[in-house]
């Protein structure tokens, strides 16, 4: 595998961030680590703190060239001037979330652990495709989005697709060669040192 197929990282936010030092250790990450896209991902509903989470976080990517997506919040994405939004549906809010932003738009979707759902974005127009998680996490390993899924999309299918949910060393070494996208989150911010903790996960891409 050449550097150039290397797959690229999709940092993740965590569910809750303190707006007064999130800055600095989202900064901290990205200048450890090439990061391709920023997903804005918060489990508050409370739409003034989402939007000023959605400034604080574009000010620090675009200052680095880096887009930022928001999960589900297409309205927050029009408004705040982000790049574009994850959607959790699979391909059903697809085609309205490209109506609301625009061609230029990133529009992605998770599709879980399921093959059918994923063709289904990609004919609906998705920029990329999420599938997981690809490892152990609280929806159990019935759940799990297994190799053969990858191995068969990359093959078959030119949507971009990104590994996500439970990663491990082992987990991202295996899958590099058959993924565009490893979407990291909870595996570094739980650390005391995000920025080290991405660094010890993704060694096989950097």
């Amino acid at each position: 595998m050449s550097d150039k197929d290397l797959p690229q990282l999709c940092l993740i936010t965590p569910a809750e961030i303190d707006l007064e030092t999130f800055s600095d250790a989202l900064s901290s990450v990205l200048d450890a680590v090439e990061t391709a896209c920023i997903r804005l991902s918060l489990a508050t509903r409370d739409e003034d703190r989402i939007a000023r989470a959605a400034d604080a976080v574009r000010l620090v990517a675009h200052d680095r060239d880096i887009p930022v997506v928001i999960e589900t919040h297409v309205q927050i994405a029009e408004r705040h001037g982000l790049d574009g939004v994850h959607l959790t549906d699979g391909a059903r809010s697809i085609r309205t979330a490209r109506k609301a932003l625009g061609a230029d738009a990133i529009v992605g979707s998770y599709c879980g652990n399921t093959r059918h759902e994923g063709i289904n974005a990609g004919e609906a127009g998705a920029d990329y495709v999420a599938f997981g998680p690809v490892g152990a996490v609280a929806l159990g390993a019935d759940a799990v989005a297994d190799r053969d899924l990858f191995d068969w999309w990359s093959a078959m299918v030119e949507v971009p697709i990104i590994a996500e949910g439970g990663l491990t060393l082992e987990l991202v070494e295996s899958l590099a060669p058959v993924t565009d996208f490893f979407a990291v989150g909870d595996e570094i911010w739980s650390s005391e040192d995000p920025a080290a903790a991405a660094k010890r996960l993704l060694a096989p891409i950097l």
